[in-house]
């Protein structure tokens, strides 16, 4: 089997203002860094209004698609912007979700990791923010569990912010297990081990400011995997940030690529003894453009490994 990469020149339309860390060059640079991998490239389609209805009411869909500008920028909130590009770049995304999800569980590729922006992982159920329109990683997990009809999907969210989004988008949906490790404090301020879910279906997991990729590695296999493993999902969505590298300018955690690859590993591991190795990853944070470039590739090397 092989790793699929779902990505669309549409998301490089989305432009934010200059100096916002959210920046074409992101994905540039992600692009750049898988050039020459054995992958199967696909292009991701549009979402249409039934697929991101799964997660977001048709209100805010609307209002999401009046508030593009058709010139210059629109500001919904004081990190969140939009271009004449945002709905098609948001619509690719969402998009290239359901596709990935679409060809892992069709047993087209063993794994799929989508490479797109804008992210996902902060956008509430009516709420756009933190950079994030449409709720990438949930739409993934509902997609699967409603038009594939999997039994439990889990979403692994291992950016270095909260994804309050998800948590908030599959807080009453307990087929989903909504698993997410976030330096503590920092923006959002929501991911404490309190917020356990409707169903008891979510799992904060707090990183301390300055703690690296030891730390990290030492509460996944406390807690986490024990967690993912006693769920026993059908299929692993990963929300893959990688702003928890030591040289983000946007948060406090040191991991290295070592510890991306890691962690995939052991994600992807967990998915063959339980699930037939089904994992589609998605693109979050990483604002170090170097940083972010080498991660995505140890990421994505983890993944094609898994899939051999």
């Amino acid at each position: 089997m092989a790793t699929a990469l779902v990505t669309h020149p549409d998301c490089l339309g989305h432009v934010t203002p200059e100096g916002h860390p959210e920046r074409v060059a992101r994905l540039e640079h992600v692009l750049h860094a898988l050039e020459g991998l054995d992958l199967v490239r696909v292009a991701a389609p549009l979402a249409t209004d039934d697929d991101l209805r799964r997660i977001h009411p048709a209100d805010y869909i609307a209002r999401i698609r009046a508030t593009e500008p058709t010139q210059g920028f629109a500001q919904i909130d004081a990190d969140t912007w939009m271009s004449p590009g945002s709905v098609a770049a948001a619509l690719r995304a969402a998009g290239a979700v359901v596709k990935g999800v679409d060809m892992v569980l069709d047993g087209e590729v063993g794994n799929a990791f989508c490479a797109t922006r804008p992210p996902g992982h902060h956008a509430e159920t009516a709420t756009a923010m933190g950079f994030c329109l449409f709720g990438n990683a949930a739409l993934a997990a509902k997609h699967a569990l409603e038009v594939h009809g999997l039994a439990r999907v889990a979403v692994v969210d291992f950016d270095v912010h909260h994804g309050n989004g998800t948590q908030d988008l599959l807080w009453d949906e307990a087929r989903a297990l909504v698993i997410t490790s976030q330096q503590m404090p920092l923006w959002p301020g929501t991911g404490t081990p309190s917020e356990r879910g409707a169903h008891d279906n979510v799992l904060n997991v707090p990183l301390p400011p300055e703690s690296d990729g030891a730390t990290m590695r030492a509460e996944y296999e406390a807690r986490v995997f024990p967690r993912l493993r006693a769920f026993r999902p059908d299929l692993i969505v990963i929300s893959a940030g990688f702003d928890a590298h030591a040289d983000d300018p946007l948060a406090q955690l040191n991991w290295v690529e070592d510890d991306f690859a890691w962690l995939t590993d052991r994600l992807c591991a967990i998915a063959t003894d339980l699930c037939g190795g089904r994992v589609v990853s998605t693109l979050e944070g990483g604002y170090d453009l170097g940083a972010l470039a080498r991660s995505a590739r140890a990421h994505v090397n983890a993944l094609m490994k898994a899939a051999t």
